[in-house]
């Protein structure tokens, strides 16, 4: 008969030995060392299609979709388990909500958007302002901001509330608008008068003004890029906004291939979780 304390011993070394073998299993399950899978749908507008970066695949038509958008620079840098991008240029509030939430689904873990730009004729008062006198600028801006204090919030809070209702479980980051013009150079800068170049970035701290507060009410998370911009703007030696192209007036104040990587990219990045 085992005297008491070798017993003792022997089953603590017992203990110790089925402890040891355990480990490897438990190491292998902990939910530490897994990682989260991300299903990412990148929607919007140009800004986010990637009009201006040049790289476009020829599958995505008229929305010139670029392989130098940010939403295709970190689907190559983080390869999320699926990435497909609904972008489109030209898009507003009502064609998000008509095209691409069909994109979306409750796998959907990660959203990237820009919208509203269209929803209030931004691109048209820009060609406006290129165009023609600073009166007529003035006064198409002017409508523009009327149009984002009073009709664009429930445009927003529409397609924000779709793209929850479509993708229930994703993260949803709204991304904002680049200040166009450097108006510290402006008078250096050949082009629009500082007055136009003034109303324009005005308009465009209420168009992001106007997107943050949208984002803020449905929970989501508000990317603001004009700090991330600053000294890459219009005006700028080292600019990543394309300025007025009267042959193609299509990419005008859009983001360069550096503006996508350099100003969008590391902003979404920053807010992709």
């Amino acid at each position: 008969m085992l005297r008491p304390a070798v017993s003792r011993h022997r089953l603590v070394l017992t203990a110790l030995a089925l402890a040891a073998a355990a480990l490897p299993v438990l190491a292998a399950a902990s939910p530490a060392t897994a990682q989260p899978v991300v299903n990412y749908v990148a929607l919007g507008d140009s800004y986010s299609s990637g009009v201006g970066a040049g790289s476009y695949y020829s599958s995505s038509g008229s929305c010139d979709r670029s392989a130098s958008a940010y939403s295709a620079l970190w689907a190559a840098a983080h390869s999320p388990a699926s990435y497909v991008s609904a972008a489109c240029a030209g898009a507003t509030t009502g064609s998000v909500i008509s095209t691409q939430l069909s994109a979306l689904s409750t796998a959907t873990t990660l959203v990237s958007i820009t919208v509203g730009g269209n929803d209030v004729g931004f691109s048209s008062v820009m060609e406006t302002c290129v165009l023609h006198s600073t009166a007529t600028c003035v006064s198409a801006i002017s409508t523009s901001e009327s149009e984002i204090a009073s009709t664009l919030p429930g445009q927003l809070d529409s397609v924000l509330a779709a793209i929850s209702a479509h993708a229930p479980n994703a993260r949803v980051v709204v991304l904002g608008y680049p200040h166009l013009y450097d108006l510290s150079r402006s008078s250096v800068c050949l082009g629009l008068s500082t007055t136009d170049r003034t109303d324009l970035n005005t308009a465009a701290d209420a168009l992001d003004g106007a997107v943050q507060a949208a984002a803020l009410r449905h929970g989501d998370f508000f990317a603001d890029v004009r700090s991330q911009f600053a000294g890459h703007e219009i005006c700028d030696s080292g600019s990543w906004l394309h300025s007025v192209d009267l042959f193609n007036l299509g990419v005008s104040y859009h983001p360069t291939a550096a503006g996508q990587s350099g100003g969008y990219y590391p902003v979404f990045s920053a807010n992709a979780g």
